[in-house]
């Protein structure tokens, strides 16, 4: 998934939180860098950000929680790369 198709996947998911799946989270964690692991729950973390972590249940339906502290990890995430690259200089991520 490319920056734009993430991009897009979080403006729905933020437009509504009702009705994800682990398939959406999925797209949306790996689309903006973020690795997973995990058995009982997928743990994503961003290898540039290790404090932003986030556990996902292994159900097929998820609560509306999980979609909403999604879209204010990501937006976390935002907010940082777009302060290193004030910073820093651009950098090569497609957020």
């Amino acid at each position: 998934m490319n920056g734009s198709s993430a991009r897009k996947l979080l403006e729905r998911m933020r437009g509504t939180s009702s009705g994800w799946g682990q398939a959406g989270f999925e797209r949306l964690f790996t689309g903006f860098g973020f690795d997973s692991k995990g058995k009982k729950h997928t743990i994503y973390f961003h290898r540039e950000f290790p404090d932003l972590v986030m556990g996902v249940p292994r159900h097929d339906k998820l609560k509306e929680w999980v979609a909403r502290d999604a879209v204010k990890l990501i937006d976390e995430l935002i907010n940082r790369s777009q302060k290193n690259e004030v910073h820093n200089g651009p950098t090569n991520q497609n957020t």
